[in-house]
């Protein structure tokens, strides 16, 4: 272990016959292989130590470290034999001690493919190994020598199932093994100095041996990957740690489903916040208030909302009922909202200012009477289509132009009708024409105001229609990406239990295949089952 984390001193060596390591101690290293990657060597206490006396405590460790790792090493002295198989008696314990899922059926045990999704490889090392790997006169490798130690025995009496229940639960629930021997280091006497000693002072074929080892486990060992492809980071191995020894504490089993559901929760919340901050910082980039019109805000929001959907997507892993991509959904259709609001508010005090700064000529001359008199009505008109063109023209109004504009007109209507009543120069008749005129205008105004609200409220019902469709978009996308991948993940398994299947068919064992043959046939099932429709409301 200090080795592959490239030192000769730190995981604790115990040389004498007190068991040194307690718990499980954890050390984290650059990955020497794989860049952006991190090496975490976990070295647990010894299995079997007289002086604890209690054996549901190994048991524990032994399942942590098992749900923990992506390469599961189990050290062993000297050859395998029925004393080294007897010693992996916890092997048969694990569907006792862990979980797949939070509630299978009452009538279904689960099988080893639950929890074949997310066992780590097998790598057995024989420490101080010195036989010669021989079997009938032919050399053979150490992997042959393993698959040779886990055949199984004819037979049905309790001795024979008591011989084969540990080889067959290895068989089973690690597909992959590995094995690997190590003479011993150097003299018996120099073992307690092995921390200091250089590699030209071990023994040779063991430092041969060490290496290949290492080699191995940099190459051939996984990213830990959780059920449903979920790959684990550092955040992530935390909370599975903490799950793990809560649920243990609790006096309940450690489960993988509740592992992963309750990582969920921490990640999709943080997911939810992650694509409402991108939001943020892309309106906050591209927008400028207020824009010319409802439709320019909309597609910047439409942009900035893809953006915001594709940063959940990659962040978040089982929503279950798309809970928090629904909270994301009313988020982003409250920040749309406020950003209306804000645009019209930007529209309007521009809209005021503007007015103000234009129409103070015209209330200066209206204050000073220059309108209160004969022909004064005609000056007052064009003025005031004056100052309109001159408003109309400046840019960047905003959605608030026209209704602002009518509004201040409509403030003004009782001075021009004061205006127009005193003015000598016209007839009565003229007078009622001109009043009819106004009011006609003015109802041509109210009449487009209402068609350019009716229109905006189109366009926001569009563009809500829209946002569904990109969130089912890309809530499709990822639900094929993640089909995709479990079916490789469970046809890899499939193979993998086929294999096992023909072996045991081959060494005659009839029964154990046929029980092999239910969980194929179950896997096969779940294979087929329809997809999911994908629906958020």
């Amino acid at each position: 272990m200090n080795r592959l984390a490239g030192m000769n001193k730190g995981f604790s060596l115990g040389s004498t016959v007190q068991s040194h390591t307690k718990g499980i101690w954890m050390w984290c290293v650059p990955h020497p292989k794989k860049s952006n990657h991190t090496l975490v060597l976990l070295d647990t206490e010894g299995l079997g130590d007289v002086e604890k006396g209690d054996n549901q405590n190994d048991s524990w460790i032994f399942a942590l470290a098992i749900l923990l790792s992506s390469t599961f090493v189990y050290n062993s002295m000297g050859t395998i034999n029925q004393q080294a198989m007897d010693q992996l008696h916890y092997v048969t314990e694990l569907t006792d001690r862990i979980r797949a899922n939070s509630s299978p059926d009452a009538s279904e045990v689960e099988d080893s493919a639950a929890f074949v999704s997310f066992f780590p490889d097998f790598v057995w090392t024989l420490r101080d190994f010195s036989l010669d790997l021989e079997a009938d006169g032919q050399s053979i490798s150490a992997d042959e020598y393993l698959e040779n130690s886990l055949k199984l025995k004819q037979g049905t009496s309790q001795k024979d199932k008591n011989f084969n229940l540990p080889r067959l639960c290895i068989r089973k629930f690690f597909p992959k093994k590995k094995c690997f021997i190590f003479d011993r280091p150097t003299h018996r006497k120099k073992l307690g100095q092995l921390e200091t000693l250089h590699d030209d002072e071990l023994d040779s074929e063991f430092v041969q041996q060490a290496a290949a080892f290492c080699s191995y486990i940099f190459n051939n060992s996984k990213t830990k990957t959780l059920s449903g492809g979920i790959e684990v980071n550092g955040p992530r191995l935390e909370s599975l740690v903490l799950t793990y020894v809560d649920a243990i504490s609790c006096g309940d089993l450690p489960c993988m489903e509740n592992a992963v559901l309750a990582l969920a929760q921490i990640e999709n919340s943080a997911a939810v916040k992650k694509a409402i901050a991108h939001y943020d910082q892309q309106m906050g980039q591209k927008l400028q208030l207020p824009t010319d019109t409802l439709q320019e805000l909309l597609d910047l929001h439409r942009a900035s909302e893809k953006g915001a959907i594709e940063v959940f997507m990659k962040n978040s892993f089982k929503d279950v009922d798309n809970l928090f991509q629904k909270e994301l959904a009313a988020e982003l259709e409250k920040k749309r909202d406020d950003f209306c609001k804000q645009n019209m508010k930007a529209s309007s005090d521009r809209c005021s200012a503007l007015l103000e700064d234009i129409f103070i000529p015209l209330e200066e001359s209206i204050k000073q009477g220059i309108y209160s008199k004969p022909g004064g009505y005609r000056l007052f008109i064009q003025k005031m289509q004056e100052l309109k063109n001159k408003y109309l023209q400046e840019p960047r109004k905003g959605v608030q132009a026209e209704e602002i504009l009518q509004a201040y007109l409509k403030s003004k209507e009782s001075i021009s009708d004061a205006i127009l009543q005193t003015d000598q120069t016209l007839t009565e008749k003229e007078k009622e024409i001109e009043v009819q005129r106004v009011k006609a205008e003015s109802a041509e105004a109210a009449a487009k105001m209402l068609e350019e609200i009716q229109a905006k409220n189109q366009q926001l019902m569009e563009q809500k229609e829209k946002s569904y469709q990109e969130h089912v978009k890309q809530l499709t996308e990822k639900m094929e990406s993640e089909r995709i991948q479990s079916m490789a993940e469970q046809q890899r398994i499939l193979d993998l239990k086929l294999q096992e299947q023909a072996q045991l068919l081959k060494e005659g064992f009839k029964n154990e295949s046929r029980q092999l043959h239910n969980e194929i046939q179950n896997l096969k099932k779940n294979m087929e089952r329809p997809r999911k429709l994908c629906t958020i409301s």
